[in-house]
């Protein structure tokens, strides 16, 4: 077993040969009553180095979309592209960033199945309108690459997280066929309908 004390956290992890699993945990490290910091001792299973109890783990609560939100937000997006006179391919992720529902128009282009997913996946992925990411991905810009990363995102507009009534994201659109501006105005109409 290591240990590690670096940022102030006690790192100890076991690797089993031959074995796929590795365990690895991360615990604050003691700090002694001159505000130094030590090597941390680990205690007992279920307490903290310090000696108190650990609360027990529980799991993580996740608001997610619904097969009913999702073809609400669909068919919302369909009527604001025929108001607008376009044909769109739709794309609705769960919050894990699974494909939950699609829907391509009659018309919509081929090509922007993938663009409308990626888009929908990207908006997920980072919890932002892509159009956002990409102001931010230009060269010289923090995110500048970013693209390339998870597979390929999309950061041009068009991406939408979804948010519930209390402003948890549960998924995201991502809509493609048109400009930029008509792809945006499309998916906001989509995520608007959500709640």
């Amino acid at each position: 077993m290591k240990r590690s004390t670096r940022f102030g956290y006690v790192l100890s992890g076991a690797v089993l040969a031959g074995a796929a699993v590795l365990v690895f945990n991360a615990l604050p490290m003691a700090t002694a009553q001159d505000g130094s910091h030590g090597e941390a001792v680990l205690a007992d299973e279920g307490h903290h180095a310090s000696g108190a109890a650990m609360p027990a783990a529980a799991p993580l609560a996740v608001n997610d979309i619904s097969d009913h939100q999702a073809h609400t937000i669909i068919a919302a997006a369909v009527d604001k592209a025929f108001q607008i006179d376009t044909r769109m391919d739709i794309a609705i992720v769960d919050a894990g960033g699974n494909l939950k529902a699609f829907l391509r128009m009659d018309g919509a282009w081929l090509g922007s199945i993938d663009i409308a997913i990626k888009k929908a996946k990207t908006a997920r992925y980072f919890d932002m309108n892509t159009g956002d990411i990409g102001a931010l991905s230009q060269p010289g810009g923090p995110l500048f690459g970013i693209e390339h990363s998870n597979g390929g995102l999309i950061t041009f507009p068009g991406g939408i997280p979804i948010k519930d009534n209390q402003g948890n994201i549960i998924g995201a659109i991502g809509v493609s066929g048109s400009s930029v501006d008509n792809d945006h105005a499309v998916a906001q109409a989509g995520a608007d309908a959500a709640n």
